[in-house]
């Protein structure tokens, strides 16, 4: 596996080699022992799918506090842009975003350590979305970063007349809202 550690400190792009034929190709998608050693120890928890279609855009999500999760990303059909957003207290990189394209034709991943919001859009006609998280889901502790606050300037590479959001995902909170009493993290 290849890691590159983004300009964001604990976000990371892992890239598993893959081995192939005529038939077709193998890939170790997740090595405990390469990850560790390379981002440190995670001990995930619960493994996630999504499945959508293009133009939804997904996010800003998160969980504050206690229930903060890490997650791994990853694409098994289509593309997406995957967005993660600094939310950690004192950080220097806070309120910052990294943007990365992954999807199943590269097997590209990103790693999203606790403290983030996430979330991604649709750029293929379909695409299926599945993530390994370190905590599980505590409804109590969800919250939504709004994904057109202006102060984060995300460009999601889709058309706003032509995205598909949740009511949640319409409603999500700014990022001036991104207190650390409200974070707790």
């Amino acid at each position: 596996m290849n890691f590159w550690e983004q300009d964001i400190k604990g976000v990371w792009v892992i890239e598993p080699k893959r081995f192939g034929d005529k038939r077709g190709y193998f890939s170790e998608v997740f090595k405990q022992a390469d990850f560790d050693a390379t981002v440190g120890h995670i001990d995930f928890v619960q493994d996630n799918e999504s499945f959508s279609s293009k133009g939804v855009v997904r996010g800003l999500h998160f969980q504050r506090g206690e229930w903060s999760q890490a997650k791994l990303v990853r694409v098994s059909r289509g593309a997406v842009l995957d967005v993660a957003v600094d939310l950690r207290k004192d950080s220097p990189t806070w309120g910052r975003h990294v943007a990365v394209v992954l999807d199943a034709d590269s097997g590209r991943q990103m790693f999203i350590p606790r403290g983030f919001a996430h979330g991604f859009a649709v750029l293929s006609d379909v695409a299926q979305f599945q993530y390994k998280v370190d905590n599980v889901y505590a409804p109590q502790s969800e919250a939504t970063l709004r994904f057109d606050d202006p102060a984060l300037a995300i460009d999601w590479h889709i058309p706003r007349g032509e995205m598909l959001l949740s009511d949640k995902d319409l409603k999500g909170l700014s990022l001036s809202e991104m207190t650390p009493d409200f974070l707790g993290f």
